[in-house]
């Protein structure tokens, strides 16, 4: 059923933005909720439709909310074997593989995460945000694997968001990167922007874009005169912006293994392993692993963490790595 809220601002509201005043008076629908009802012209500020989410409130602006009955997605069903790490009555915690993209988009409608949810059991995905996300909290690229949280009905869902807004969720990645970071433990942070070359590409912006942290460290480093110089490194994220990591090694020189948008190439070093140069070119991914999830639970208000080990096809790379350089 649709709902309607009627809101009065208070003199101590003046100049909060438009978003952050719903958030704080429905503190069950979450920031991008807010945002996406905003850009779809539900929300009214004194009688005029609104499209600005950062538009600033005076003492006695009325505002008027229309949220619309969540629609029902129409997906086909995916036969695909989930990989569930944890699963309640509220959510479920999957280890995705690499290869396989989180939702329905521009050519492929049919064989997505989405899709194999729907085949898992249709009746038990959150139908609030878009209606080809149902249970899409959050994503992680198609050829990045690891560790992603659905939600299984409404109320999970807008709590789960809000824990990403207020980037209050733990999120630990593996990433094996080209050459030997300096320093090698850091905090990037930058704005990230779409490239104007490419569209399908995110860069660094001096000035405009989105606010993006990143807290990296080395783990190891393998380099010996036989093997190019890779170093394996953990990224912490403050916040969730698209291809962050891949775009923050890249701004530092030192992009991802098997990365092919952003990329460096390899070149042949004298008296390789064959084994290692094997798997190396062979990689059809890149080296980014969503390896820790952390989140309060939405209804039991408990703290859950989640570990998932590297693929195979990650660890053998480390494997002949640590042989070669030993």
């Amino acid at each position: 059923m649709e709902k309607k809220i009627n809101l009065i601002a208070s003199t101590e509201e003046i100049s909060l933005r438009l978003d952050v005043f719903i958030n704080k008076h429905q503190k069950d629908i979450s920031r991008t909720r807010i945002k996406n009802l905003i850009l779809d012209k539900k929300v009214k500020l004194n009688n005029s439709i609104i499209l600005d989410p950062s538009k600033k409130i005076l003492p006695g602006d009325k505002i008027y909310l229309e949220i619309p009955e969540p629609k029902t997605a129409s997906l086909k069903p995916y036969d695909y074997k989930l990989d569930i790490i944890f699963e309640d009555e509220d959510l479920i915690v999957l280890n995705k593989p690499a290869g396989i993209v989180m939702h329905p988009g521009a050519g492929n409608y049919d064989n997505t995460i989405v899709n194999a949810l729907v085949n898992y059991d249709k009746d038990s995905l959150s139908n609030i945000g878009d209606e080809l996300r149902p249970g899409i909290v959050h994503r992680i690229d198609k050829d990045t694997s690891g560790l992603v949280v659905i939600a299984k009905n409404n109320f999970t869902h807008e709590h789960l968001s809000n824990q990403f807004n207020e980037h209050s969720i733990t999120r630990i990645y593996q990433l094996l990167v080209w050459g030997k970071l300096r320093p090698s433990k850091g905090r990037i942070e930058t704005f990230i922007t779409r490239s104007s070359k490419n569209r399908q590409m995110m860069e660094v912006s001096n000035s405009k874009g989105k606010k993006a942290i990143t807290n990296y460290e080395t783990i190891e480093v393998f380099e010996n005169k036989n093997t190019p110089t890779l170093s394996l490194i953990e990224c912490k994220l403050e916040t969730g912006r698209t291809h962050q990591i891949r775009v923050h090694m890249n701004y530092l020189g030192h992009s991802i293994l098997g990365d092919n948008k952003y990329k460096k190439k390899y070149k042949k070093i004298k008296n390789i392993n064959l084994e290692l140069e094997n798997l190396i070119i062979s990689l059809d991914r890149q080296f980014l692993h969503a390896k820790t999830l952390g989140f309060t639970h939405p209804k039991k208000n408990q703290e859950m963490i989640f570990s998932s080990i590297l693929p195979q096809e990650l660890s053998i790379i480390l494997e002949s790595l640590g042989k070669t350089t030993k």
